[in-house]
């Protein structure tokens, strides 16, 4: 079996997306802006949209070069706001845990500002061939 529906489900324009983790232990953001810096704003959701709440859970994220470099992390208080420094290191990483959410909560959404946004939905509960996969959004 493929990892993709084993290991992960992948949403590539992710940016304003509410990415459920209902059938998920985690969801990655992974994204790369190489002309400025960038802020990702985090929310939890109740369903796609519904009871938006800023997500102050984020601790920690990793930046990297964007083409294969080696990963540095950046730690910090806990926040909804993930601001990676511009520079050389223009691609940004963190992941949210479905056990960070708020009871009643469902939905992870992570707006990036400028650049790209990819969301890796991974540890899936359900394995799934990937034509068989639920719609992510």
């Amino acid at each position: 079996m493929e990892a993709l529906g084993r290991v992960f489900n992948v949403v590539h324009s992710a940016s304003g997306v509410h990415i459920p983790l209902k059938d998920a232990q985690a969801v990655t953001f992974v994204g790369f802006e190489n002309d400025g810096a960038t802020e990702i704003d985090v929310v939890e959701s109740k369903g796609s949209g519904v009871s938006e709440t800023p997500l102050a859970t984020v601790t920690r994220h990793w930046v990297s070069n964007g083409v294969g470099g080696a990963w540095t992390l950046v730690e910090h208080a806990a926040t909804a706001k993930v601001t990676p420094a511009d520079g050389a290191l223009d691609c940004w990483l963190f992941t949210v845990s479905a056990a960070e959410l708020s009871d009643g909560f469902t939905h992870v959404e992570a707006t990036a500002d400028g650049g790209t946004c990819i969301a890796i939905v991974h540890d899936l509960t359900v394995q799934r061939d990937p034509a068989k996969l639920a719609a992510l959004v």
